[in-house]
């Protein structure tokens, strides 16, 4: 079986156990964990027993060893990764489970995977054993040079036949370089097999239509009709695309979660059961846990609603599991 390539930057997250960074109490505790999107989804799929291999660019220190050393033990192939001089990018969680407005600050500027050009990959190297190659709207997010670098590795995974699938993570912080995601965005998708997100990043992202009075209250069916809609816009904008996924997921206080997902075909729409929780430790990580499971069901050759189902358990699981990384036995 060939491998899944997640391709993006390796970050560590410093968390606050009380959320507040300036200690006001005598011994403060501050977690770090191991992260960034395209690392937690090389994670859950290894978990879910998909060959898989990352690629990122990291200095070569005793903290970047020792978390190449947990994706090895979480059977992740780690030849691929490039050590360059620079810094390991972070963020700071200031939320006590997981993101809400205003709850994250992000240090990635002049790390080493920033400074990453097309000169530093050898693309029949990264590429050799791989049949698909996953990537996130965060690394174009984060300077004109890494969208030119995302836009050559796309048409060279495109050029090998590899199945290719983004998640529109959208974060308005990291798009500060002067070009806004329409600007840059569409053209990478035309590249992808698999498209997964929401409606409002599709929107913001895409250019597909959002209507501005879907809110809490708007019923499911309500939210799965426009997400219909919004899919059959994404296919004829995108004639590569044969997937679209999307997630639903609502916070009503800072213990609830509820979310459910759409999956949506050339030949047809479905939806996962809603799941839904008033007890949880840590959403960090829940829609990249998400993106595994639809992967892992596609890759499969799985049927539609299951491969919708898989993904939404799959992230309703790391609702429940401390740190970035999904662990399937906890």
């Amino acid at each position: 079986m060939k491998n899944v390539l997640t391709f993006g930057e390796l970050l560590i997250r410093l968390h606050a156990a009380s959320g507040n960074f300036i200690a006001e109490e005598e011994n403060p505790v501050v977690n770090v964990f191991p992260g960034g999107s395209e690392a937690n989804v090389a994670v859950a799929l290894s978990q879910l027993q998909i060959p898989v291999s990352y690629y990122t660019a990291i200095p070569d220190n005793a903290i970047t060893q020792s978390i190449v050393a947990v994706l090895e033990r979480n059977n992740i192939d780690t030849s691929k990764i490039l050590f360059k001089d620079g810094r390991l990018g972070a963020y700071y969680l200031l939320s006590a489970n997981g993101l809400t407005s205003g709850d994250v600050i992000y240090d990635r500027a002049y790390s080493s995977f920033s400074s990453v050009t097309v000169a530093d990959i050898d693309w029949d190297t990264l590429f050799t054993g791989c049949s698909w190659f996953h990537w996130t709207a965060l690394t174009p997010a984060l300077s004109e040079p890494m969208a030119q670098l995302m836009k050559e590795a796309l048409l060279q995974a495109e050029k090998r036949d590899l199945v290719i699938s983004v998640d529109l993570n959208y974060r308005s912080r990291l798009w500060q370089y002067g070009k806004a995601p329409l600007e840059v965005m569409p053209e990478l998708i035309k590249c992808c097999d698999v498209i997964m997100g929401n409606i409002w990043a599709a929107n913001k992202m895409l250019g597909t239509s959002i209507d501005e009075s879907l809110n809490r209250q708007t019923s499911k069916e309500d939210y799965v009709a426009f997400a219909n809609n919004v899919a059959k816009e994404i296919f004829s904008l995108f004639p590569k695309c044969r997937h679209i996924a999307n997630t639903f997921r609502f916070m009503d206080s800072p213990q609830h979660n509820l979310l459910y997902g759409t999956y949506h075909t050339p030949y047809g729409n479905h939806v996962s059961e809603t799941l839904e929780t008033d007890i949880l430790i840590d959403r960090i990580g829940s829609g990249d846990a998400f993106m595994a499971g639809l992967i892992s069901g596609i890759y499969k050759g799985d049927e539609p609603q299951k491969i919708i189902d898989t993904a939404t358990a799959t992230g309703f699981k790391k609702l429940f599991i401390k740190g970035d990384f999904l662990n399937i036995k906890q």
